[in-house]
């Protein structure tokens, strides 16, 4: 009896039709490579911070309308979704995020980011694509393009989705709300792709199951009573309250948390006083919160409103305000164990299995995650974004890797953008054929 595995299909399938395709999409990619590292430079010189991507989803708009997918607009704010039709067949959703982040870049490319606005806060910042949104998106519209010159090779419908707002953990769920699984076809698999900052350019790297964290951010305002700095007696101090608040947060982590259960309490912000000689009525905070286990989650969020409230009981100070922002939580993201296991298969017989990595759980967040928890198995990956020789450098003892959301991050962005295209365009084909 002759049985052929999954492992065994799969080589198959890429030996049948793979190999030929992927010579088929570099060829075209070869002829779409000028203009998508143009709009790449385009995307990283003019970002935009979360909720305000305008000329981002314009852009993004344009290059799947020339891609022949049918564009709706404003989708969950300045969410784009292109829509490519090619017979009966599943619906996949391939998802990319817009937006970038509140850094002033200093990386001195040619083609560096120079914008600045007005945060949530009304504070002028700099405005930096430090964490390969721009990549993404520009993947996004070099798949659209190449998938829809070979649609011999495919049928099935494509949600190509420009997401806003995900570093803010908004984004996906405004996306929902707004009816993207009602005013288009629910798909039966979403993918996505990122930059890795640790990893050499033409590599890939992927998780299964359990890959990204729980996030939660908390804003602590604590309470005191304001005065002169020479006569603290007669005052309430928050600053001195707020500093025992910092401490005793860590103590949560260190001291009532299972050590082989990774968490985080980070105090990213705070804020408090004006003046020398005053002593401020209040201090705030803000906080992040990375959790792996959602009973873990709730047990923090918990222990964080008590060290805040014991800090300032044993000070005699009013109750502090700590709000957990529904808004901005973004739950833990799984890949699909299955999804995620014929996908790599392809990705191994692509690129060499020498160039796709299992990488371990993760405390970083992603709002990809809303879409999984809609009911929509996903796979979502990495692609290494380092020159080579610096991967070589830095794992030797030299000079560390600028990772992502740090100011001088920068991807080498063209063999990278030709990698996310290869793969996410050979998951597509296979996906699409496996009906």
């Amino acid at each position: 009896m002759f049985r052929i595995t999954l492992g065994t299909f799969i080589v198959i399938w890429v030996s049948s039709f793979g190999l030929a395709s992927d010579d088929t999409v570099q060829k075209l990619y070869e002829a779409e490579a000028e203009n998508l590292e143009t709009l790449y430079r385009q995307f990283h010189s003019q970002p935009e911070l979360s909720g305000t991507e305008v000329l981002t989803a314009k852009r993004l708009s344009n290059a799947l309308k020339n891609a022949g997918c049918q564009v709706h607009e404003g989708i969950g704010g300045h969410g784009v979704v292109g829509v490519l039709k090619n017979g009966k067949g599943k619906t996949i959703m391939v998802r990319a995020d817009m937006d970038a982040l509140p850094l002033v870049e200093k990386t001195g490319l040619s083609y560096a980011s120079k914008e600045q606005a007005r945060d949530a806060n009304g504070n002028l910042v700099g405005i930096m694509h430090a964490c390969g949104h721009d990549i993404n998106i520009t993947c996004l519209s070099g798949v659209a393009s190449i998938i829809g010159k070979i649609k011999d090779q495919w049928q099935g419908t494509i949600l190509f989705v420009g997401q806003p707002a995900e570093e803010t953990g908004r984004g996906a769920r405004a996306m929902i709300n707004d009816g993207l699984f009602t005013k288009f076809p629910k798909p039966d698999l979403a993918l996505a792709l990122h930059c890795d900052g640790r990893f050499p350019a033409g590599h890939v790297n992927y998780r299964a199951g359990p890959m990204q964290a729980n996030v939660d951010s908390v804003d602590i305002i604590v309470k005191g009573k304001g005065g002169h700095g020479a006569f603290p007696d007669k005052a309430i101090d928050p600053i001195v309250i707020a500093a025992r608040v910092v401490r005793d947060l860590q103590l949560i982590i260190s001291r009532e948390r299972d050590p082989l259960d990774p968490a985080v309490v980070t105090v990213g912000s705070i804020h408090g006083g004006s003046k020398h000689n005053i002593i401020p009525a209040e201090v705030k905070l803000e906080l992040t919160v990375r959790t792996v286990r959602t009973s873990t989650r709730v047990k923090i969020l918990a222990s964080i409103d008590q060290v805040a409230r014991a800090a300032a009981l044993g000070a005699g100070a009013p109750e502090p305000v700590v709000r957990v922002n529904a808004m901005e939580h973004i739950p833990e993201l799984i890949n699909d164990e299955r999804l995620t296991q014929t996908t790599v298969r392809v990705f191994e017989n692509l690129l060499g299995r020498d160039k796709v990595h299992e990488r371990p759980m993760s405390l970083g967040g992603e709002d990809f995650s809303q879409f999984v928890r809609a009911g929509v198995p996903g796979f979502y990956y990495f692609l290494g974004s380092a020159d080579p020789k610096a991967v070589d450098v830095a794992r030797r003892g030299g000079k560390p890797l600028a990772v992502t959301h740090s100011d001088s991050y920068f991807p080498e962005y063209a063999p990278v953008i030709k990698t996310g295209v290869r793969t996410m365009v050979a998951a597509l084909l296979f996906h699409l054929r496996d009906n």
